[in-house]
């Protein structure tokens, strides 16, 4: 319960009004329910003439609460039979129940009506909360982290949550005031029932506890298996071209049957274990209500009985209404450690440290005036102990253009990633202008950037969205001169909507060189003084390399820029070209220089001339 109280912390409180509105309209609900028990028992025991001594009370004579009830229900039941004759007492009695009830049954839907804000609205915040710090992690996160698992985590257990906890919320809330109220009454009416009641409702309570124990455990397994089918599927679209070349069909669909497999046997054990709530509820209800009536009746049978038969059976009446609000929270909690586990899952995203942290009073930015540096730059993943990047140092003056080449794995992309600070530095310095990276505001530093990498990424949008992807209050005059520098307006105009026309998921409805010069204009409409090229134009083929470098061109006029590339021919005329292999710089000079080297680099263009 503490797990769940935390929780509901957590989230609740911008819905705090909805909540104390719920247990207003609960309370009265339980008053109303009571009140019509209490009258109704007495009355009809008059009305058909059980007790005819209620002639003789008196209204207000009391020694008690339980007294003036009594007498007045009494009292004014028998002036409606004098004076209206039994069936028309009949009549009114079933008209005040009608009335009772139907304020009963209308406070009971406010309860439950104003708690759906808060349920739609806790859920809402979650998946919000998860998407925010997937966001606003750094990419080491999504690399280490399976896809399908975090999709999984943002659709499977957000909405376990909302079924097993913020479904829960009403009956917590209803439940515990009817419990309340009923007990009090039972107390006021017979403290030796109640007494017996408390004494062996104990019982109740340890064999639901110990059917739901393992509850928890058990969905956090299942969750785990719905996240592999979560990720094989992710896999299977993001692969499909290779599946097929390959011909796995029959390979990918056993693995997929496999853990579908075992997530239908964990979810089976959940299930059931969660369906025995409630004939196990029911079946101990009933065993407690024989034992009551057993010690009611040995009460009225004995010489100086403490209740009598139409106060026993009012007593009755309470005490099966108490059965179904403990069945409520006995299904309650079982549904809540299900909702439990996948919280648990969720906040292992809400709960990740983000190590890029901005400075307390970060530096603002406006531009480059003078150069970026790499002092002694050394790099380590967290889930890694060997070093990546080994003490590397370079400069680079504004308006320049620096090429870094090598195998792969030599850690060129991880180098140029630590400019944005996607990953901060193990040790040593990154500079800009002289000032540490890390002491800039991150959106001043990233607004520098401009980006085109070896994959164009693109969204399922338009055209024009696209390219206007982060600058805001583009005008479509803007759009399409980025895109005719890029060499990309003939065929976005070619399109059946021109520049809104929707591109497809990550743009599959283009050819590559298509979509890396829709990602060459957006870096164009940006206009960052600092570019960074990955291997822009390796996957493509001569035409679209031919069209792509001739945008490249355009694009990095008057720009600093930092090109990654495999392709030598491409990076011939960049002001120094920098060598890396295991993560150092093991030479540096243009072209010419490096040829006449005759090392690593004048290796690598005579492999590339065979």
């Amino acid at each position: 319960m503490k797990e769940f109280l935390k929780v509901l912390s957590r989230f609740s409180l911008p819905y705090k009004k909805y909540i104390i509105g719920a247990v207003l309209a609960n309370i009265l609900s339980a008053v109303l329910n009571v009140f019509s028990f209490m009258s109704i028992i007495p009355m009809l025991n008059m009305l058909f003439g059980m007790d005819n001594s209620a002639y003789d009370y008196q209204p207000w004579q009391w020694d008690g609460i339980k007294d003036i009830a009594i007498n007045n229900l009494y009292y004014y039941t028998g002036l409606l039979i004098a004076r209206f004759g039994h069936q028309t007492t009949l009549l009114i009695i079933g008209i005040f129940l009608c009335v009772t009830t139907f304020f009963k049954t209308a406070c009971y839907f406010f309860s439950s009506a104003v708690m759906v804000p808060l349920r739609t609205g806790i859920v809402r915040d979650i998946r919000i909360m998860v998407y925010d710090k997937v966001l606003h992690l750094p990419l080491a996160f999504v690399t280490d982290e399976r896809r399908g698992d975090i999709i999984a985590r943002m659709s499977g257990d957000v909405a376990e949550v909302e079924t097993s906890i913020t479904s829960s919320l009403n009956m917590l809330i209803k439940d515990p005031i009817l419990i309340i109220f009923y007990f009090c009454t039972l107390v006021f009416v017979s403290w030796q029932l109640t007494l017996f009641t408390i004494l062996v409702m104990p019982g109740l309570i340890w064999i639901m506890g110990a059917i739901g124990r393992k509850l928890k455990a058990k969905s956090l397994f299942a969750q785990s298996k719905w996240s592999e089918t979560m990720s094989q599927l992710d896999e299977m679209l993001g692969g499909l071209r290779i599946i097929k070349a390959f011909i796995a069909e029959d390979k990918m669909l056993d693995r997929f049957r496999h853990v579908n497999n075992e997530y239908r046997d964990a979810s089976n054990r959940v299930a059931i274990r969660q369906a025995s709530a409630h004939p196990v509820s029911e079946f101990l209800g009933t065993c407690i209500i024989v034992l009551v009536l057993w010690f009611g009746g040995t009460l009225i049978f004995s010489d100086k009985a403490p209740i009598d038969a139409p106060t026993f059976i009012f007593y009755m009446v309470i005490l099966y209404s108490v059965i179904n609000p403990l069945k409520d929270l006995s299904k309650t909690s079982y549904q809540i450690p299900k909702g439990l586990a996948s919280m648990e899952r969720i906040d292992k995203i809400l709960n990740t440290e983000n190590p890029i942290k901005e400075a307390e009073n970060p530096t603002t930015i406006n531009g480059l005036n003078d150069k970026i540096e790499f002092r002694n730059v050394h790099f380590t993943y967290s889930n890694n102990p060997q070093e990546v990047i080994h003490g590397v140092d370079l400069c680079i003056e504004r308006g320049k253009t620096i090429a870094l080449v090598g195998q792969s794995g030599s850690g060129k992309s991880t180098l140029v990633d630590l400019l944005p600070r996607y990953h901060d530095v193990s040790a040593g310095q990154i500079l800009i202008d002289d000032t540490d990276v890390r002491q800039l505001r991150l959106h001043d530093l990233r607004s520098l950037i401009g980006n085109v990498n070896q994959e164009a990424i693109l969204f399922n949008d338009s055209f024009f969205n696209n390219i206007a992807f982060g600058v805001e209050n583009a005008t479509m005059e803007q759009v399409i001169e980025a895109a005719k520098i890029a060499n990309a307006h003939d065929f976005i105009m070619q399109s059946e909507k021109g520049y809104d026309t929707f591109v497809g998921d990550r743009g599959c409805r283009l050819s590559g060189g298509q979509r890396q010069r829709i990602s060459i204009a957006r870096a164009i409409l940006k206009n960052p003084p600092i570019l960074i090229l990955d291997e822009a134009t390796s996957a493509l083929d001569t035409e679209s390399e031919r069209l792509v470098q001739e945008a490249l061109e355009r694009l990095m006029k008057s720009r600093t820029t930092i090109a990654i590339a495999h392709r030598l021919s491409t990076i011939k005329n960049a002001n120094e070209i920098y060598v890396l292999h295991e993560g150092r710089i093991v030479e540096r000079g243009t072209h010419e220089q490096l040829i006449s080297l005759g090392g690593y680099y004048k290796h690598l263009n005579d492999m590339q001339q065979l």
